[in-house]
């Protein structure tokens, strides 16, 4: 027979149950309460709180045998309520006198009873302030000292170790006290929540899709866990994307809240744009550059050329006299759109190369000298 069952019954469990019932019970109501699965429910917070504090006193063996004897308020205290004014005495010394190990500041004497365990000692003291007894901790530390502590459930799946790095923390909930202070202890001040990263993956495009614009869909992989058991999955999500005429390289496309469950949230997506080796075109921010090669005799004699744009358009080039190496021509607007004034565009500029013979005949050069 216990003193009371109300911790027993935050947690959903009778009071026989074992240390490996209390750890399930706990781990499956904390990762159904947490406030940061419950965002738009306040009064999660409150319940997260209860449950993790009856956790912290059942879970521990001392403890938990004290509260079976004795009840909440006796932990809490670190003994009995104070006797009245000119009571004095041992208000337990009718039954049997006071558990040893007890050691009261007041004055009062430990009784020779059994009951308590060895090596259990509270000092209380009746004066305003004192502070003796047992104080609840932050639940978010019963919380994280439960999930680093624990090697698994089930004898399988992920370590619990891996679901800390998954489960996300609660923002502290606006203004109440925890129980620990209502008890004269205030917690640990919590660290701040960790941002969500944030993971970039490239997103390899062509030059003609970034040209017209294009309807992507990528499929990818994420870890989560799972809200019963708490093991951490791959769950397949598909991402889909549309991209804009004229965008850069180096443009980011963002998906928040997509990738990895970790603490503090889900990671946020960034897929950059890089383009394509084309085997024509190079891009310069809103031009394209494309060459022309000539050979020597062609650079001095003249020569004729047609050349395709990005967007299948054909340009006559023809030039009857010398061209110069590394000269260009440019023509506007047939480049890649801008991305914010689509229906502009850059330059296609066109650079002639001039490829020089390796080696020249002594007749060679001095038919080149007569002419030149």
């Amino acid at each position: 027979m216990v003193a009371e069952t109300k911790l027993y019954d935050t947690l959903g469990i009778k009071p026989d149950a074992s240390q490996g019932d209390i750890k399930k019970a706990y781990h499956k109501m904390a990762m159904k309460w947490h406030p940061d699965k419950n965002k738009d429910k306040p009064d999660t917070a409150e319940k997260f709180k209860e449950i993790s504090q009856a956790y912290e006193v059942l879970s521990d063996p001392e403890k938990r045998k004290v509260y079976d004897q004795y009840g909440l308020e006796f932990l809490l205290r670190g003994g009995p309520p104070p006797p009245e004014p000119g009571a004095g005495g041992n208000p337990y010394a009718g039954a049997g006198g006071m558990p040893g190990g007890f050691n009261f500041g007041s004055g009062m004497p430990s009784g020779g009873g059994g009951g308590m365990p060895q090596g259990f000692h509270y000092e209380f003291n009746t004066s305003p302030g004192s502070g003796g007894g047992f104080s609840f901790s932050n639940p978010e530390s019963i919380f994280s000292e439960f999930l680093r502590g624990q090697g698994g459930m089930g004898g399988g799946g992920s370590s619990f170790e891996d679901m800390f790095e998954q489960v996300p923390r609660s923002r502290t909930s606006g203004g109440g006290r925890s129980r620990a202070s209502q008890f004269g202890a205030e917690p640990a001040r919590r660290a701040a929540t960790p941002e969500v990263t944030t993971v970039e993956r490239p997103l390899p495009l062509t030059l003609e899709e970034l040209y017209k614009g294009v309807h992507k869909k990528m499929k990818i992989k994420r870890k989560a866990f799972d809200e019963v058991t708490g093991k951490r999955t791959t769950q397949d999500k598909v991402l889909e994307m549309d991209i804009k005429p004229g965008l850069k390289k180096g443009s980011k496309i963002k998906f928040k809240g997509v990738g990895d469950q970790e603490e503090g949230g889900q990671q946020d997506l960034h897929f950059i744009i890089e383009e394509k080796k084309h085997p024509l075109f190079t891009r310069d921010g809103d031009d394209l550059h494309h060459s022309v090669e000539l050979d020597l005799k062609e650079s001095l004699t003249g020569w004729k050329r047609t050349v395709t744009t990005i967007d299948g358009k054909q340009i006559s080039l023809e030039k009857a006299g010398p061209t110069q190496p590394g000269s260009r021509d440019s023509y506007p607007n047939l480049g890649m759109p801008l991305s914010k004034k689509p229906d502009q565009r850059g330059n296609f500029i066109v650079t002639y190369n001039v490829k020089f013979p390796t080696f020249l005949t002594a007749e060679q050069k001095r038919k080149l000298k007569e002419v030149l």
